[in-house]
């Protein structure tokens, strides 16, 4: 494969990447799955959402290659992939509390009543 190809390829993998991660709920389901392996059904509740909706953002997500299944007896257990994309998402995460500091810091002082 020629580097603009090969350039082109992790470009798009990247872009699949982020989109993945665009939905808030299937941050949460990594949080949740980073603390602790777990089903389906577990992580819909902790998440609150139905178990249809955590199913189908789990499937996008192992689709993406970010968790991967295991069958454990009847339950099958969602794992990380790799626990560096946890690193990456407290790191987007602090630069968006220093984009919220900024800006809190552009607000003009309140005075306290």
């Amino acid at each position: 494969m020629t580097e603009p190809n090969l350039k082109a390829e992790v470009t798009q993998l990247h872009a699949n990447l982020c989109s993945a991660i665009s939905d808030p709920r299937r941050i949460l389901l990594l949080y949740a799955i980073h603390d602790q392996p777990r089903n389906v059904t577990r992580l819909a509740e902790i998440v609150e959402i139905s178990q249809p909706a955590a199913s189908r953002h789990l499937n996008l997500l192992r689709e993406r290659g970010l968790v991967e299944p295991h069958r454990e007896g009847s339950s099958v257990i969602y794992t990380l992939t790799d626990p560096r994309l946890i690193t990456a998402l407290d790191l987007l995460r602090d630069v968006l509390f220093k984009r919220l500091e900024d800006r809190a810091g552009l607000l003009p002082h309140q005075p306290e009543n």
